[in-house]
Parts: structure tokens; sequence; C-alpha cells
């Protein structure tokens, strides 16, 4: 088993991706369902929710973004971004990430000293859920990515997947089979991002 400190260095971003995943769909659910109830937030809101999608509906997500985006892209450019997002529909499955307005709202209502944060920590807490399932599902040997299609796509998705008003959509994530393993990146160095006092 990994150290957690490994697994985050294992945590990548990974594009090519496909279908023939190293373990099974049931524990891809159990351990998304056991990851998001662990996630911390500001005063408890919990106001992260998520869409897991696979089969056609994993397709159906990116069949709606790649329809969107073809009505805004240029004719001439939309083969590239056709191919981006054919790589995204190449997955396994994709989570939607959302928040729940509604809450927040309500938050902001009962602590209004505090109003002006609880977006801000809605979504931080909404990022440390996606951190914290991309590392779990490099764990389970998947490659993901991230993307943010939204607002261009909002609408659409809500119908699509009857989501309730109050959620927002905040980010999409492909994952599934990690075709080739990403190239390395560029890292500053540490001593510039971490400071020292003794």
């Amino acid at each position: 088993m990994l150290s957690f400190q490994e697994v985050i260095e294992k945590r990548r971003t990974n594009y090519a991706l496909g279908k023939h995943i190293p373990v099974s769909q049931d524990q891809i659910i159990k351990t998304i369902r056991s990851v998001v109830p662990e996630v911390p937030s500001a005063f408890n809101m919990q106001s992260g929710n998520i869409i897991v999608a696979f089969g056609e509906n994993h397709q159906k997500i990116w069949d709606i973004t790649k329809n969107i985006l073809k009505g805004i892209v240029p004719p001439e450019n939309f083969s590239t971004t056709e191919s981006k997002i054919d790589s995204f529909a190449a997955a396994y499955g994709t989570i939607l990430y959302f928040d729940d307005t509604q809450i927040i709202k309500q938050m902001q209502e009962q602590y209004a000293l505090y109003a002006d944060n609880f977006p801000v920590w809605g979504q931080q807490a909404n990022g440390m859920m996606q951190f914290a399932l991309w590392s779990a599902l490099s764990e389970l040997g998947l490659g993901v990515n991230l993307q943010h299609y939204n607002p261009l796509i909002d609408e659409e998705i809500k119908k699509a997947f009857q989501v309730p008003e109050s959620w927002k959509l905040i980010a999409q994530m492909p994952f599934g089979e990690a075709v080739n393993q990403p190239d390395p990146i560029q890292k500053k160095s540490v001593d510039e991002r971490v400071l020292i006092f003794k």
C-alpha cells in the first residue's frame, strides 16, 4: 500500500485515457463513496456534491460539451477542439463537481458576519474534494484529468441529469485507463514556495 506522500506524488494530469480499467466499477464507486464524507468544509457546511457518470451517461456529458462548443468555436479551429473532447469521452467515466448554492446562502444568513467568505470556503472545500478523489482514483491505478467547461455547459448538464437548481457546476473530471504516463512537469523550487521560521 502506498504512503500518503506516495499517493500525492502519483496524482498527475493524464489526458491519454481509455476504458480498460484495472479495477471494477464497484471498487470505484466504493472508493468515491468512502472519500466524499471525509472531505472537510468550513462550518461543516458540506456544500460540495458530485455526480458520477458511467457508460452512456459519461458519453452524454462530452456530447453536450462538443455540441455547445461546435456553435462557438470557428469551424476552421473545431477539429482541435473536437479531438480534445473526444479524448475525454474515451475515458471510462466522469465526475461532475457541484456546489449547492442554497446551503451557502443559508450559511450566509445564519452567520452574517462571515457572509462574504462562505462562497470562497465552499470553493475551497470543493477543491479539497477534487484533490482527494483525484488522489484516490490515482491510487486505484486510474488516469485522471480535470476540466472546466462551465458555465458554457451548465444548463444542458442540469437538464440531462435533473440536477437541482441550486447546484452550481464547478468542474468535470474524466477518469479511466492510464494509456500513457504523463510527461514530467516543471516545478518551482520548494524554497520559493515554503518559508520556514524557527
